[in-house]
């Protein structure tokens, strides 16, 4: 009996690393995947331009553009696929082509495009080609997705000015793509580290992005921009 007791005590155990560490386990086991809904013009608020941005987890990716001054909403989904409307499920799996991104609505006359590479890139390991952190695979990689033409130069102009900035020792492979289809995600996703805030620190927490990050940006991890107050 005791042998047994210990088997299902690792068994519990792991399950709680899944669902804790890693989304995909709480989205399996929750069964949680209805799937995806395009986003059109019609959705977009009025006033505001749209900037598109992949940085692994979406989760990680909303607060750092929510929380500035001009930032309508950052809305998690996934582009870049050959399919419509994926579920979570299909695009973690890597079967849809899809990546995990974000979809940030900006006031221009408070924010600038430039602003908000500068955010992202803060973000990220733009060296990193295989996912992010702890996440690996395709769906998890980095991409910048323009809008527009001054969109793309002002993305090429910056990752370039990175690269010669030497802090980053390995080759950046952020690749640089035109904005297709987005669709957002099913709505558990949605401002997730506001909903499930313990459960969201801990995965970052054990993901090693901040950890990276810190070591990578040090002292100019923060971009001086305005920032919304705190709740």
């Amino acid at each position: 009996m005791r042998k047994y007791r210990k088997r299902w005590i690792a068994v519990i155990v792991l399950l709680l690393l899944a669902v804790f560490l890693v989304p995909e386990g709480y989205a399996y086991l929750t069964q949680r995947s209805g799937g995806s809904e395009a986003v059109t013009e019609e959705d977009i608020p009025e006033g505001y331009e749209t900037a598109v941005f992949a940085g692994g987890c979406f989760w990680c990716m909303e607060p750092p553009f929510e929380k500035l001054k001009g930032v309508k909403e950052a809305v998690s989904g996934y582009t870049g696929g050959h399919t419509e409307t994926p579920t979570y499920k299909e695009v973690s799996a890597g079967d849809t082509g899809h990546v995990e991104a974000v979809q940030v609505y900006y006031d221009p006359d408070v924010l600038s495009y430039s602003d908000l590479l500068e955010v992202f890139i803060r973000q990220v390991d733009p060296t990193d080609a295989g996912g992010q952190f702890v996440d690996r695979g395709s769906s998890y990689t980095t991409g910048i997705f323009y809008k527009s033409e001054d969109q793309r130069k002002k993305a090429e102009a910056f990752l370039a000015s990175q690269q010669d900035s030497g802090r980053f020792t390995e080759e950046i492979v952020t690749p640089i793509k035109e904005a297709g289809a987005f669709y957002r995600a099913e709505e558990y996703h949605q401002d997730y580290y506001k909903k499930n805030k313990l459960r969201y620190e801990y995965y970052r927490g054990n993901s090693g992005r901040d950890d990276y990050l810190e070591k990578t940006w040090g002292e100019d991890r923060d971009v001086d921009l305005p920032y919304k107050a705190e709740p």
